[in-house]
């Protein structure tokens, strides 16, 4: 008998008989990796991308576990999208077939509150929701959660990255201390551990997802013979590599200017950051760089200090630091969350001692490369998929991630996929949206209510405005 059979775990024997009437026989390598730990009650930290079976790992868990004739809430599953928690809902119901009278509820923002209140009255076993609408029911009291013993977080990277932070951090405090916590990511970032460290007790951690040496950095050094083709090697690169998200480094603040407007003319999607930009300025930028609606952020090495973007795929240095630490320092912002990123240095011969003393602190001989081929010039730039859209309202207006997600996947509105990071600040929030919703999300946005009123909603141009 397979290792990986489910008939090795001690499920009950519904479970089991309706696992093989699904055609469930084997384990995925999340499920053997997590499901033991989960059903011998510990917590458990599971990573592994969609498709991965990660639902019905926790599913068998919190199923295993429930009690059917205690008909109090028991479980609860957050997931960062409506469409997200429909599907889950969906496949425990589907594992639960064989046990009676099982009744899993759904609350997600998006659709009215009073059928919810109504269901949540006639009491459930499983609730799976989305963190802003889970709060909302938490607050009026119609949500009860003194019996749950287990909490999932689905897609945990994602609800943090659309700004769901606070609103898991009050649910949370709401919840039994006695209780299993499982959480499943795609990705692995400082703000995952971070919760963990919080939320959970001596975690397992069950990861399967392929993954780089987060120290894998591949630096090219190219040698070039005057300004204008530093510029010229800078395009061919970045058509070359084609990275979604890539930050440049020059030394003063008019190259960065000089720069980020050269690279618009030439069809990129680049701004420019450095110490004479408002912070209103500064900040529109940091968000959209963030949330993937720019794809090039041209900076000194003053203002790109703080700047924390997870995954960032190329570092260009359009001239080589100065400094020869703090050149170290740039590069090592590529390959981050486990990817393999690419640092590119240019330089002239008048730089080239500063090549000597990166040889001396590496220990490595440098060896300049050659430039891709011209032909490369012929590539249309690769357009950021995501747009941001500004709310003239945050949270002194009392305005949460939720309640924009709710306002743009309700009725006609996009889907949750179409909806990128959420940042809201104190008087005005940002919200990414696929470039090809953006005409109805901003009527969604625009003609619609958050909170009950209405508030100015523009999209983000291309350039600093």
């Amino acid at each position: 008998m397979s290792q990986t059979a489910f008939s090795t775990l001690k499920l009950h024997p519904d479970l089991l008989t309706n696992l093989s009437s699904l055609g469930y026989d084997n384990m995925t390598p999340i499920q053997a990796q997590s499901l033991p730990p989960i059903l011998a009650g510990q917590d458990v930290i599971g990573q592994g991308k969609t498709g991965s079976g990660k639902t019905a790992a926790f599913g068998l868990g919190l199923l295993q576990k429930l009690d059917v004739s205690q008909f109090r809430v028991q479980a609860l599953v957050l997931c960062p999208t409506r469409e997200l928690a429909d599907q889950v809902a969906t496949e425990i119901r589907k594992l639960a077939r064989a046990i009676h009278n099982i009744k899993v509820l759904t609350l997600c923002g998006g659709s009215p509150i009073g059928p919810q209140i109504g269901s949540l009255e006639h009491g459930a076993h499983i609730v799976v929701g989305t963190p802003g609408r889970i709060e909302d029911h938490l607050r009026k009291r119609t949500l009860m959660m003194g019996n749950v013993t287990t909490l999932v977080l689905d897609e945990a990277d994602r609800m943090l990255e659309m700004g769901f932070q606070p609103t898991l951090d009050a649910i949370i405090a709401d919840l039994p201390r006695q209780r299993q916590t499982l959480l499943f990511s795609a990705t692995y970032p400082d703000a995952i551990q971070a919760i963990a460290d919080r939320v959970m007790i001596k975690p397992v951690m069950a990861q399967v997802a392929s993954s780089h040496d987060e120290k894998s950095i591949r630096q090219h050094f190219y040698r070039v013979s005057d300004n204008e083709q530093r510029m010229l090697a800078l395009r061919l690169l970045i058509l070359q590599h084609q990275p979604e998200s890539t930050l440049i480094f020059c030394v003063t603040r008019q190259q960065t200017e000089e720069v980020a407007e050269a690279l618009r003319s030439y069809g990129f999607s680049a701004l420019a950051l450095h110490g004479d930009l408002e912070q209103r300025e500064r900040d529109q930028t940091l968000v959209r760089f963030a949330n993937r609606s720019i794809a090039i952020v041209v900076a000194t090495d003053v203002a790109a200090r703080g700047l924390d973007i997870e995954a960032l795929d190329a570092v260009i240095n359009y001239h080589i630091a100065r400094d020869i630490e703090v050149h170290v320092h740039r590069i090592g912002r590529t390959g981050r969350a486990g990817s393999q990123g690419i640092a590119c240095s240019l330089f002239s011969d008048k730089e080239s001692y500063k090549l000597s003393l990166l040889e001396a602190l590496s220990g490595q001989p440098i060896i300049d490369e050659s430039l891709p081929p011209l032909s490369v010039l012929e590539r249309t730039p690769k357009q950021p998929s995501m747009a941001t859209l500004q709310i003239d309202g945050g949270k002194k207006q009392k305005l949460r991630p939720g309640d924009i997600l709710g306002a743009l996947t309700s009725e006609n509105g996009i889907t949750g996929q179409q909806v990128g990071k959420i940042q809201v600040a104190d008087n005005r929030a940002f919200v990414a949206v696929n470039r090809k919703a953006v005409k109805p999300a901003l009527r969604k946005l625009s003609e619609g209510k958050l909170k009950g009123r209405s508030f100015r909603v523009r999209l983000l141009p291309d350039q600093h405005s």
